[in-house]
């Protein structure tokens, strides 16, 4: 299944001009690495953010939230988060900012070889 396009246009929008971010396909979808590290990204017309395992375990009794399992194995940290709970613009700028706090905290991936 593709992901959501729109979604992505929106997040686009709120990293616009954050130069540290890079785009890639992943999981499906498409994801917002961070230094190496995967930040947010789409899975269908879900968005994933990753969090701190506690701030993500405190988070899941938000309407529109749950974990991400897309293998029957949730992942810790790892969030979906429906249309519902980012609908506004300042709902998806706040995800996407929790997750970037975290992310930014976690040492940069070296590139692979390739």
């Amino acid at each position: 299944m593709a992901y959501d396009a729109d979604l992505a246009v929106r997040i686009e929008a709120v990293l616009h001009g954050r130069e540290a971010f890079s785009q890639r396909k992943m999981f499906g979808g498409v994801a917002y690495m961070l230094n190496g590290n995967m930040c947010v990204g789409i899975h269908k017309d879900w968005l994933v953010v990753r969090l701190a395992p506690e701030t993500a375990a405190s988070l899941l009794d938000q309407p529109g939230v749950k974990p991400f399992d897309i293998t029957g194995r949730p992942m810790k940290g790892w969030l979906l988060v429906a249309r519902e709970a980012m609908g506004e613009a300042a709902q998806l700028s706040a995800w996407i900012e929790r997750a970037e706090t975290f992310v930014a905290g976690l040492p940069p991936k070296k590139p692979k070889a390739k």
